[in-house]
């Protein structure tokens, strides 16, 4: 799930996609997340359309060689800082202005879905037992709902409504995270994009879990006890 505001200042506001997805002759599935710098993560996206298009078959060809995710998520980082650093300096003197983080989920034939964080120098994580997701972008404020209430045996539409939650607590504290929302999910060896869709101002569902989780979080507390003071 991304939201779809990117700013350049108070003044320049815009909503922009930042979900982006590729399949390739039903060998493999990918989905990339992108937080970050709007030209940078747009052209990335631009060279990967020319790859998984097969614009140009042999560019195509030594891309897909010796297939797997982990080799994709290898190209994609050296993709990514290649495309940064046409923009500006190397070392220490480099503008981070520049910069994006990408989160690259999906699949390739015969093999299990993996999920991978890719920093703008290229190198990346993948996903584990012990760091089982991962964020992008603002995240101290919707972070601790997800590590709270996480569950790998979740649902879809569990999973959904948890990362809504998330969302939620970073909308009503930040400005720079706006709506709509977008969401997609992957089902495993489907090798396709599974259901997606958007949340946009004003969506009921949105609405009913976001005043929701507001009223639970009011219960709770006053079903806290409180500290009982020593008075003189």
């Amino acid at each position: 799930m991304a939201d779809t505001r990117t700013n350049a200042g108070l003044d320049n506001v815009s909503t922009f996609k930042k979900i982006f997805s590729w399949s390739y002759r039903e060998k493999i599935f990918i989905s990339i997340l992108a937080s970050g710098n709007l030209a940078t993560t747009q052209s990335l996206v631009n060279s990967l359309n020319d790859i998984f298009e097969e614009k140009n078959k042999e560019k195509s060809k030594a891309f897909f060689h010796n297939l797997s995710l982990f080799d994709i998520t290898k190209k994609v980082g050296i993709e990514l800082k290649r495309t940064i650093d046409q923009n500006g300096e190397e070392g220490q003197k480099a503008d981070t202005s520049f910069n994006a983080n990408l989160i690259l989920g999906g699949q390739v034939k015969g093999e299990e879905p993996k999920l991978f964080l890719i920093y703008p120098q290229g190198n990346f994580i993948e996903s584990s037992s012990d760091n089982p997701f991962f964020q992008i972008g603002e995240t101290k404020y919707g972070k601790p709902i997800l590590v709270r209430a996480y569950d790998p045996f979740m649902s879809f539409e569990e999973t959904i409504k948890l990362m809504i939650l998330s969302f939620d607590s970073t909308l009503k504290a930040n400005l720079s995270v706006g709506l709509p929302l977008d969401f997609q999910i992957y089902e495993n060896d489907s090798l396709i994009e599974g259901p997606s869709g958007r949340f946009e101002t004003g969506d009921q569902y949105l609405a009913d879990v976001s005043s929701g989780w507001s009223r639970a979080l009011k219960n709770a507390f006053k079903e806290m006890p409180n500290l009982k003071l020593a008075r003189k």
